[in-house]
């Protein structure tokens, strides 16, 4: 779309056409003053996307230029305040104004994800013909079908390296369709007290699955799948879409994401340069000739082509390596994230329109996602957030052991596992305080309490153990070490459960309460596993409780319960109100 199509006829910023009108307290647009417009144009109206917008009043031919089809509402006169109030009327309250907290409110909308805030805020902002500038792909049912506002919220964040856009030659491989050469997993708690993004380092090995995908023509192909090959495959190789590189994450980390956001070159540059510089930190000075970053040691602002080079520089910071890029990625964005949030932009709607153009032309999201009406419900759920509580994590890997000259990784399986596990639960990486309704309260203090008073020894415990939906050999594997290790010498392996389950149980007898407490204190199982019932019998016909393994076991001897669990120190982690300088 060119300028004038974005409204920017005559060389005019369109954020230079909004005015607080001082009689209502709103913001409103205001074409030049040096034509007035006929009382009866009507306002902008939202045409059908794709469609023409041309269908109000034109304006008179004094009327200054405007973009072809566009309707311009009528100019208001300013009016003066009378030194007394008119005959009939003294006495009356003045109009109540919006109080400036509610306006910033509407403008802020989303505050924590990438490109995510900025579209989110504008919705409220700007006009609707935005949606026009969104381009969107099939998530070929690779996703939930949308992030919903009563549930936890998981979005992919992919950017490629794609060369699209002017200047941008000098990077990424030539002629690639673009790789996932970054890939975040943003999670977002149910309550909204906390998030965490999760890097996917590009150089991981992973199996990619089959991808039934829609490609650029229309046509539907289904792309087979590849086993051990690097992560960013998953995007742009072989005809691959984003939403194979969602089944890829589903398959990695066993969380379906709800939505995607694939942004290239251009959205670093255009966004930074929107918000006049995102303020940066480097322990050391860098001249990197790949990325073209040059820069000497101590805090900077950068904006635009400084800013891609600081994303994409890895020779020079840390090990070298992609997940030392991965590190000062993070630190950009947690600083871009704070710029965004601050007062300084979200009070002025010249910095709010210029990123609400940036963003939406910047962007390609999933089909589930594809109106500012959706995405700015989606920037309002993230603008409950507090950047204190935004952990920024990385994937735990280690060198891929096939190598003699080190290039990829390999997950680092059980951190990795309690990375993921975290996230699926719905676990915070930070300490915060959930939200809980007073009947919340109850239930958990309920709950709770069943963790509370004696404990029997590990030798008077006398429980079964069924496979409810764990790996094969499981409940054989959790005896061994119950037996062995634990102490637990009156336990035996009952088989397989009549069905599967999601999570582990222990039922018990009000009577097996203290056994009960005692076993539920060495697998690491929480009040809401512990389930009060009746008693049954083992093999030689005496009382015992029942232990059910379900898919969430993660193996003999590990701790069960990932509400109890803290993200482990291999995860690397870091909030995004902090500042870190690059090393």
């Amino acid at each position: 779309m060119d300028a004038q199509g974005r409204g920017r006829a005559e060389n005019i910023d369109p954020a230079d056409q909004w005015v607080l009108n001082p009689d209502t307290g709103e913001y409103e647009l205001r074409l030049t003053p040096s034509a007035p417009q006929s009382p009866t144009v009507p306002g902008p109206r939202r045409a059908a996307r794709g469609g023409s917008r041309g269908r109000g009043a034109q304006a008179p031919a004094s009327a200054p230029s405007t973009a072809p089809g566009r309707e311009v509402p009528p100019q208001r006169r300013r009016r003066s305040v009378p030194e007394e109030p008119p005959p009939g009327r003294r006495g009356r309250r003045p109009a109540k104004r919006k109080s400036k907290g509610k306006k910033v409110l509407l403008w802020t909308g989303g505050t924590m994800a990438f490109v995510v805030l900025a579209v989110g805020t504008a919705g409220y902002l700007y006009l609707e013909h935005l949606n026009d500038n969104i381009k969107s792909v099939a998530d070929d049912g690779a996703s939930t079908g949308g992030f919903q506002k009563d549930k936890a919220i998981n979005i992919l964040l992919i950017g490629t390296d794609k060369r699209t856009g002017d200047g941008n030659e000098g990077y990424g491989d030539t002629g690639s369709a673009g790789h996932a050469d970054t890939t975040i997993l943003l999670h977002v708690a149910k309550d909204r007290s906390n998030a965490t993004a999760l890097s996917i380092p590009r150089d991981l090995i992973v199996d990619i699955p089959d991808c039934p995908t829609t490609q650029e023509d229309g046509s539907k192909k289904v792309i087979q799948g590849s086993t051990g090959v690097r992560f960013n495959r998953s995007l742009g190789q072989s005809g691959r879409t984003p939403s194979c590189t969602m089944r890829t994450v589903t398959e990695l980390t066993g969380v379906t994401p709800d939505n995607f956001m694939v942004a290239d070159f251009n959205a670093v540059k255009t966004l930074t340069t929107a918000v006049d510089g995102v303020e940066v930190c480097l322990a050391k000075a860098i001249d990197d000739p790949d990325s073209h970053l040059n820069l000497p040691k101590g805090p900077h602002t950068i904006e635009g082509e400084q800013a891609l080079a600081f994303v994409r520089t890895r020779h020079s910071v840390g090990f070298g390596g992609d997940l030392s890029r991965i590190e000062i990625q993070q630190q950009f964005l947690s600083s871009l994230m704070r710029k965004l949030k601050s007062n300084d932009t979200l009070t002025s709607p010249s910095k709010m329109v210029k990123l609400a153009e940036a963003a939406t032309e910047a962007l390609t999201v999933d089909s589930k996602l594809d109106s500012i009406g959706k995405l700015k419900d989606l920037g309002l759920e993230l603008g409950k957030l507090n950047t204190k509580n935004l952990t920024f994590a990385t994937v735990p890997v280690v060198d891929n052991p096939a190598e003699k000259v080190k290039a990829t990784v390999v997950l680092q399986e059980e951190p990795a596992q309690q990375v993921f596990d975290m996230i699926k639960n719905d676990v915070s990486f930070t300490e915060v305080k959930k939200k809980e309704s007073e009947k919340e309260k109850k239930e958990k203090a309920a709950v709770a309490a069943r963790l509370e008073g004696e404990k029997s020894e590990p030798s008077e415990i006398r429980v079964r153990v069924l496979n409810g939906g764990a790996s094969g050999g499981s409940a054989q594997r959790e005896l061994a070490y119950l037996q062995t290790k634990a102490g637990v010498t009156k336990s035996e392996n009952a088989g397989n459960a009549p069905a599967e389950i999601a999570r582990t149980t222990l039922e018990y007898a009000p009577d097996q309460a203290d056994q009960a407490r005692a076993l539920a204190e060495i697998l690491g199982l929480s009040g809401a596993a512990m389930k009060p019932g009746e008693s049954v019998t083992n093999a030689q016909g005496l009382p015992t409780m029942t232990l059910t393994l379900g898919k969430d076991f993660k193996g003999a001897g590990v701790k069960l319960d990932a509400a109890s669990a803290k993200a482990p120190d291999e995860a690397r982690k870091s909030t995004a109100d902090k500042v870190e300088c690059a090393k």
